[in-house]
């Protein structure tokens, strides 16, 4: 009998110990949780973009990490893994506001979905600075954005320059929802109406920034239109997509490639020559004037409502200029 009682003790103890054991552990994973963000004592900024996985993000969050250290202030920046993911984009900003930032950074996938969470941030005093895209509300203390209309309007010039002024063409445009996608798309077809009665646009799709799903559909628009002209890529993802099935279908020097941003392929694809050339954004400039914005609004200071960080125009002719250079991010 007693041989059992020590026994059971013996389990008991073991039990307890276990049980300790596990509690320390979630205690200790909650708290790496929570440390996440705003525990440094620094002013913390919540940063939610677009995406995460085009270079052109990894640039966006370069520049933000660049003003961080500048101003002192402790950031952190995170985004879906694809640009149609609004829900999810949705889920993190919800959680950024959970964590009671000091500010919060937000390039909106869709210019009204997120509208009621800005909403909400804004009544707990949370300033917002929209980058990249904006949102259809004043909410935001400022956007710091490229002024894509011209940018696309430009891309339009070129493309026009490129086909001699006449024949078909199509767009592949990241999104419908964003203010990005609907001012490069809009950009480029009403400069094309105004300036260009001899070219036209024979259909516009939509890839959500997929390499994959761009690929696709630019396929099927060259299948269904053997006599195109040229294809403008609208994102990264997309320029890439169309560059992919200009390749695959043997139309090198046959249909011009005009894109938006950079990164490594579309460099690559220009020096090659399947593309003419691109507009790139300042997206280390779109990420630092975001941070420098919110420690502003922060302190209490006077925010530009529209801070405009550039495009350029780049191409084989200055891919080496220090001012191409210092904007394209491989």
């Amino acid at each position: 009998m007693k041989k059992w009682l020590l026994t059971l003790c013996g389990i008991l103890m073991l039990s307890l110990v276990l049980s300790a054991c596990g509690s320390s552990s979630k205690n200790e994973s909650e708290g790496s949780s929570e440390s996440a963000g705003g525990d440094s004592g620094k002013p913390y900024i919540a940063i939610v973009s677009k995406g995460f996985q085009h270079q052109f993000w990894q640039a966006v969050k370069k520049g933000a990490e660049q003003a961080a250290k500048e101003f002192d202030v402790e950031i952190t920046f995170e985004g879906p893994e694809s640009e149609s993911q609004v829900d999810k984009q949705i889920e993190m900003l919800r959680t950024a506001i959970d964590k009671k930032p000091d500010a919060i950074g937000f390039a909106a996938l869709d210019s009204q979905a997120s509208i009621p969470l800005l909403k909400e941030a804004d009544e707990k005093g949370i300033p917002i600075i929209a980058f990249d895209s904006g949102v259809d509300s004043d909410i935001p203390l400022a956007t710091a954005s490229t002024d894509n209309k011209a940018a696309a309007a430009l891309a339009a010039d070129k493309m026009a320059e490129k086909i001699g002024g006449k024949g078909k063409v199509a767009l592949i445009v990241h999104d419908q929802t964003s203010i990005t996608g609907v001012n490069r798309r809009d950009g480029f077809v009403e400069r094309i109406k105004e300036k260009y009665p001899d070219i036209e646009i024979v259909d516009i799709q939509y890839g959500g920034g997929d390499q994959l799903k761009s690929t696709d559909l630019a396929k099927a628009i060259i299948q269904a239109h053997p006599d195109l002209k040229g294809i403008y890529g609208a994102n990264e993802g997309s320029a890439i997509g169309v560059i992919n099935a200009v390749k695959e279908m043997n139309k090198q020097g046959k249909i011009v490639v005009i894109g938006f941003d950079s990164g490594k392929q579309q460099i690559e694809a220009i020096k090659d020559g399947t593309m003419a050339g691109a507009i790139t954004q300042n997206p280390v400039g779109i990420g630092y004037e975001t941070v420098k914005a919110a420690v502003q609004a922060i302190n209490g200071e006077k925010v530009e409502k529209v801070i405009d960080t550039g495009f350029y125009w780049y191409d084989k002719t200055n891919l080496d200029n220090e001012e191409i250079k210092s904007a394209l991010y491989e």
